[in-house]
């Protein structure tokens, strides 16, 4: 299945990668074990995405909630986030792939916020696609900043948080794992998306489940709380 196939274009798909430890305790398997399957995983959609017409593609890494995990497992997810972007930096580069991280930056280690810098300053002239990691974010906390600092109309409030965390509206928010919430990730940016929700694991989601997910989002029809013109698709 194609992006002509699906007739999409310009989407911008976001993903809870949820599942990552239980895929790993299933096996048998510490919890970090999962983490790195799913960085496997991570390279397999961004390979995938612009074939399927996702010009946008944010993923949800580490939550302002994560730092509440047990402190081996937040020291491996640093370690992995950071490898991630100095290996995967120069992939980027050959797939026209723009990197960008949202949310805090102040509390993660200092040789991640040096690994953010500069995986954002190599690969800045990617137009292929715009990559969007989610580390230490908190859509709630997004609000709160964008009320502060854009009271006075709601086009100001949404500029701002267009500048600060994606440009773009989600079309699609999908949650690996089974389970079926949002769990403060884009709240506002996708007031209209599609929900899709899978049982598979994050570090078993591949270019079939990608395939899957786009294809049932292209049989929704999208209102956006209008009324759907029946005289139009007669036609």
């Amino acid at each position: 299945m194609t992006q002509s196939d699906l007739k999409n274009d310009g989407l911008h798909v976001a993903i809870i990668m949820d599942g990552n430890g239980r895929w790993a305790q299933a096996r048998g398997k510490p919890r970090t074990a999962g983490h790195l399957a799913g960085a496997t995983a991570v390279r397999r959609v961004i390979e995938s995405a612009p074939a399927f017409g996702i010009r946008t593609l944010t993923l949800y890494a580490f939550s302002s909630d994560n730092w509440k995990r047990p402190r081996p497992e937040v020291s491996a997810l640093m370690r992995l986030l950071e490898r991630y972007l100095r290996t995967e930096t120069a992939s980027c580069v050959e797939q026209g792939v723009c990197l960008r991280v949202i949310g805090r930056r102040d509390r993660l280690p200092e040789r991640v916020q040096r690994a953010i810098a500069d995986a954002e300053q190599t690969t800045a002239a990617g137009t292929t696609l715009q990559l969007r990691l989610a580390i230490d974010y908190s859509s709630r906390d997004e609000l709160v900043r964008a009320a502060a600092h854009a009271p006075q109309s709601r086009d100001e409030f949404a500029q701002w948080l267009a500048q600060h965390t994606v440009q773009a509206d989600v079309d699609l928010v999908i949650r690996t794992g089974g389970e079926q919430r949002l769990s403060d990730f884009l709240l506002w940016e996708s007031a209209y998306a599609e929900l899709y929700f899978t049982p598979i694991a994050w570090p078993d989601f591949d270019r079939r489940a990608l395939a899957e997910a786009i294809a049932e989002f292209s049989r929704r029809q999208r209102r956006f709380g209008a009324v759907l013109d029946t005289t139009a698709v007669a036609s």
